[in-house]
């Protein structure tokens, strides 16, 4: 994973999926078998870094997650546990937003715990960043968990590396990580330093310098959205360019005799920051199609063939 854990497996299971659907029903019987067989498969795999986020399906994927381990407490043991919080949906109070308040960040590591039945985060991230966030009073909320014991590090997501920079500022405890959008279907992050200099530049709107940031300052990069949602690999293409690079990653895939899960996952892993993919699938078949990423280290220019297929045109 990176200096902090080095026992951690470099691929990430996201738990967004778990917890029977974005609704109130309960959770039920069959939702925590589901969870519980996903969990055995993962670790069979030799995949330990588990992605939890306090919304994820109203708190129900934690709260499946927690009973599974019920009924197995031994797994914590093999496990690294990282949860967010942040995000507030629409409530009585007000609209959707972000809270960095000392109160809503102290409740939420507390529920988060609660549901998933353990004492310790291995790291908290903050979700998305709050334009409201009073650096100071973050800062010693996230210290204050620390101590108590609740939250072993900190991490961040969708941050730019002057933000990661602006809150590291504040704290003693290193960053640890940064979850951001990155796929061969969402290619900001590259744009940014291949167009700069160029027109093409002006409407990428990514902060220039976060992968850098991140790579100098040992902040590992975790990817959301890794297999782009499957546009590549079986899903519906809906552009020339799609469908295009959906063929290349069929004949890459044959001839790395891999999966097509694998070639998208390896040419985000082919980049030099070390990218750690958050795998989101339900699908125990999916998931293992996905690891076969970590046995393909793709050429220079097959790497770049995607990339230019992806993007429709040739680098500039």
């Amino acid at each position: 994973m990176n200096a902090h854990f080095p026992h951690a497996s470099r691929l990430i299971y996201g738990c967004m999926g778990l917890g029977g659907g974005w609704n109130n029903d309960p959770v039920t019987k069959a939702v925590v078998t589901q969870a519980r067989s996903i969990i055995d498969a993962v670790l069979d795999l030799d995949i330990n870094v588990f992605d939890h986020a306090d919304i994820y399906t109203f708190g129900k994927a934690e709260t499946a997650f927690g009973e599974a381990l019920k009924q197995a407490p031994e797994l914590k043991e093999k496990m690294l546990i990282q949860s967010k919080c942040a995000i507030r949906f629409e409530d009585d109070l007000g609209p959707k937003r972000y809270d960095f308040s000392a109160k809503h960040i102290h409740t939420s590591v507390e529920g988060i715990l609660s549901r998933l039945g353990i004492e310790q985060l291995d790291i908290l991230l903050l979700h998305r960043p709050d334009p409201l966030m009073e650096l100071e009073e973050v800062a010693g909320t996230l210290l204050l968990l620390q101590q108590q014991g609740k939250i072993k590090h900190v991490g961040v997501s969708n941050m730019h590396g002057h933000q990661i920079n602006y809150l590291q500022s504040a704290l003693s405890t290193p960053i640890v990580a940064n979850q951001l959008e990155m796929s061969l279907g969402f290619r900001d992050w590259l744009e940014d330093g291949i167009t700069s200099n160029s027109a093409a530049n002006r409407n990428i709107g990514y902060a220039p310098g976060t992968l850098e940031y991140c790579m100098m300052n040992n902040v590992q990069l975790q990817a959301w959205g890794s297999l782009a949602q499957g546009k590549y690999t079986g899903a519906k293409t809906e552009t020339n360019s799609d469908a295009a690079t959906a063929e290349l990653v069929a004949q890459l895939a044959s001839e790395y005799q891999t999966t097509p899960e694998a070639i998208v996952l390896a040419w985000l892993m082919r980049h030099p920051a070390n990218i750690a993919p958050v795998l989101g699938s339900t699908n125990i078949e999916r998931i293992k199609s996905s690891h076969k990423a970590l046995d393909v280290h793709l050429s220079r220019e097959h790497w770049y063939k995607l990339f230019e297929a992806a993007r429709g045109l040739e680098m500039p």
